[in-house]
Formats: structure tokens, sequence, C-alpha cells
């Protein structure tokens, strides 16, 4: 299926095979390409519907949390009937019925130095959207070892940040080397103490998707060496270059 493009699948994605950056050849690419995506939340909801619906072959979501009422403003996988529910099961289900054709693999786990190592080369590209520094200290630092393309993303309030590290470049700075470990707060991520307009998780996750399809086909202009911040309060947007951190983990 993921090699043979019948007149279904062309139907199905026809949109996006007519433009030029895609095409038959670039479709292919998609449907052969596997993603995991940490965090099933604010950030992970867009980025899993939008990767299945592009035709994303093989989608891995990794999530051990349970669905709430206060999710569900801005976790757009997720409706009141699923409030108690695991999320990356109903995630699976929702997937499923958006694209049957989308292999979705579940892990009910809370990443670890020791999980994570039996995971993480079975996929290309690692979508960040944890909600937390330590979590995504431990992504950072196994996407390095394992020279993977990370996409990582951050929300709060208004704004969001999102990072593109192709680890694969030995000259790409490292999350590291903006936010340091001693100086960083969970504060910063806290929904719950510090609020979120819904509507900026559904773009950011909605970006991240983005970038890892253009990752994929190899086309425009990437995030790598840079973070993105947006402003959507004030619709201000700017792209700012990372340096490599004296002693970081990266150099």
């Amino acid at each position: 299926m993921k090699n043979q493009l019948n007149k279904e699948i062309i139907e199905r994605y026809s949109r996006q095979i007519v433009l030029r950056d895609v095409g038959i050849l670039g479709q292919k690419k998609i449907l052969s390409s596997k993603v995991l995506i940490i965090g099933a939340g604010g950030l992970g909801s867009p980025v899993a519907e939008f990767l299945s619906r592009a035709g994303i072959g093989s989608l891995g979501i990794v999530d051990d949390d349970k669905v709430s009422l206060s999710n569900l403003h801005r976790q757009s996988l997720y409706n009141t009937a699923d409030i108690g529910e695991f999320k990356v099961k109903i995630a699976k289900d929702k997937i499923k019925k958006i694209n049957p054709n989308t292999k979705v693999i579940i892990y009910k786990i809370r990443l670890s130095n020791k999980n994570f190592e039996k995971i993480i080369n079975d996929y290309d590209y690692i979508v960040d959207g944890s909600d937390n520094f330590k979590t995504k200290f431990l992504i950072n630092d196994f996407c390095l070892k394992f020279k993977k393309v990370l996409v990582t993303g951050s929300i709060s309030k208004f704004d969001g940040h999102i990072f593109t590290f192709n680890f694969k470049d030995k000259k790409i700075p490292c999350l590291k080397c903006f936010f340091q470990e001693a100086n960083i707060s969970d504060d910063l991520l806290n929904c719950e103490s510090e609020g979120i307009l819904g509507t900026v998780a559904g773009i950011v996750g909605t970006i991240q998707a983005n970038e890892i399809l253009k990752k994929i086909l190899n086309i425009g202009t990437g995030l790598d060496g840079y973070i993105f911040i947006l402003d959507l309060l004030h619709l201000n947007f700017r792209k700012v270059k990372l340096k490599k951190r004296k002693n970081c983990v990266c150099r």
C-alpha cells in the first residue's frame, strides 16, 4: 500500500499531489515515513491529525495521561465522551477513522531513559509535544545521540515557540543551547497556572506538522538552527538564530 498509489490513494491525496513540490514521488516519501509524537495533548493532537491526513505511513504516539474536561478547549482529538479514557487509545481510534491507511502505534507510558531507547530507532522523525522541560531535554539528548530530526514546540498564554533540529548536521545547536537546565522552570509551560488560549495550541501544533512534512519532502526553508517565536496576541512573528553554547552536550 505504501509504495503503490492506487486510484483511491491518488484521490485521497490529490490536492497535495498536484503541488509541484510534492507530486507522486513526494507522496510516496510521505507514505513511507515514520513519525513519533511525544505528547498527545494540545500540540500532539493537531500534529497527529494533520500528519495522518497527509498520509504518513506510520505514526507512533507516546502519552500516559487520560482525557480531562480541562483538556477539551485545546486538544482537538477529544470530546466530552472521551473524558476519563487514555489519550493514546482515543487518539488511535480517531486517527484510524480519519485515515485507515496510517499505521498507528501507541505507547501508554511516561517517557524515560530506559523505554525511549527501545522506541526511537523505529522512527525517522520525532515531534516533541511535551509540557515539561525534563521530558524535552530527554528527547533532545536522545535525538542528538541517534541523529534524528526533531521538531519541538512549546506554548504559554498567547505565545508559541518552535524549534527544528536536524542532528545529522553536527553544526546544528540543540535545545539546551537555548534553554539552560539550571535556569529553567516548568512554570513557563504550565497551562494550569499560566493559562493558554486554545487556538494557540492548534496553530503551533499545525506548524510543527508542516515542518515535518517539509523535512520529509526536503522542500522550502526550514528552522534548523533557529527558533520561531509567535506572539499571537499582537500577531508578531520572528525567527532568531541559535548559537552553540560552550560546554553544551551538542559540542
